[in-house]
């Protein structure tokens, strides 16, 4: 595409992957989840073209573009693409001020890890043709309309989790999320001497969106089932221990498991915000052991790669905690390693990996890190 040489930007807008520590699969049951983003982001670089209409993107990491027309926007058969033009959608819904613009995407996050490329890509889109154009949408208006484009033209009934950390986070903080109100509360996070380490397991989680719909529904049977003596149930979030054992025999064993993870994962979440704030950096990583238990064994989102990780890492001492991030199915594994081991444990764990599947880790830290922002403006 022509547009890309000599091209000289208005603006920069840096959008951030991100990290749920604790709290899979809870978002879209409205219950609490614990992420951040991270150092890893997509860059959009943004000019206005003069044309009313007339709109050119072009993917750095794709080595490849589309044009489009802001008066004729439709589903894509191309999937990456979709995520783009359900944000335009949205915004055209709440705006007339939007107008002709080039956009280049380079993107330092790799796709299907687990660490939410997907909403990245919506809200820094969003972001930036916010502030290129002057709309006036706020903030949580970019994260709930980034939502609602992933539903509506990707198919994915995600929850809100990932398009709120790429936002609203801050630096140095993880975020305790209510996915039912909304409410959120940054917490000071800080593990010395213990890093973050993700271990791509370089497994494609391309079931990730079809299952993923399939557990949604799955939680719906539950709460159904709930309601029946529970009417006040209105998602496994309003959910406990106790109604589950006294709804169970109505439950086929599959409903009864996934109702169970996640009513357990929201006492997880719960307990770890509570761990981070005490600094009780043992009974974080017992409970990302126990949560990892739960996804690979009650929820069935995990995968032959990323138990293994999972049980490799108990081997260790330096290692406090592990499990599978994302949504499953592959994608990275998250280590709380301590730092006087972290290069000799990815060592060992690459060359357990490669013996055992014949594929070449990816090793990187992570750190908590800012929500979406203007790193260049004209």
């Amino acid at each position: 595409m022509l547009f890309i040489e000599n091209f000289t930007p208005e603006l920069i807008v840096e959008s951030p992957g991100r990290i749920n520590l604790i709290g899979e699969h809870t978002d879209y049951n409205l219950g609490y989840v614990l992420p951040t983003a991270i150092e890893k982001r997509i860059t959009f670089k943004f000019r206005k073209n003069n044309s009313s209409t007339q709109c050119n993107l072009y993917s750095l990491g794709y080595n490849v573009g589309f044009k489009l027309d802001l008066n004729t926007i439709s589903r894509s058969e191309v999937e990456w693409e979709n995520y783009l033009l359900g944000v335009l959608n949205e915004l055209l819904k709440r705006t007339d001020k939007l107008r002709g613009f080039d956009c280049i995407i380079e993107s330092k996050l790799p796709i299907g890890s687990g660490l939410s490329s997907s909403a990245a890509l919506e809200c820094g889109l969003a972001f930036g043709l916010n502030k290129l154009f002057d709309l006036g949408i706020s903030n949580m208006d970019i994260v709930q309309l980034s939502q609602t484009a992933e539903h509506t033209y990707v198919g994915t009934q995600c929850g809100i989790m990932d398009q709120f950390a790429s936002v609203m986070s801050q630096k140095g903080h993880v975020l305790l999320l209510d996915c039912k109100t909304l409410k959120h509360t940054q917490i000071p996070i800080s593990i010395a001497p213990y890093k973050m380490i993700m271990l791509n397991t370089k497994v494609s989680h391309n079931l990730a969106s079809s299952e993923y719909n399939t557990r949604k529904k799955e939680c719906e049977d539950g709460v159904r089932i709930f309601q029946k003596k529970y009417p006040e149930v209105m998602s496994l979030r309003d959910a406990t221990l106790s109604m589950l054992e006294a709804s169970a025999t109505e439950m086929s064993k599959t409903i009864y498991n996934r109702c169970l993870f996640i009513i357990s994962e929201n006492e997880r979440v719960l307990a770890t915000a509570k761990a981070l704030q005490e600094n009780n950096l043992e009974l974080f990583g017992k409970l990302l052991y126990e949560a990892h238990q739960g996804i690979s064994e009650l929820y069935e989102v995990s995968c032959p790669e990323s138990d293994f990780m999972v049980d490799f890492s108990k081997q260790y001492d330096s290692v406090l905690g592990a499990r599978q991030v994302g949504g499953g199915f592959g994608g990275c594994v998250l280590h709380i390693v301590h730092e006087d081991d972290v290069d000799h444990y990815i060592t060992e764990v690459t060359k357990a990996y490669k013996s055992r599947f014949n594929i070449a880790l990816d090793a990187f830290e992570v750190r908590p890190s800012s929500g979406t922002y203007i790193s260049f403006e004209e």
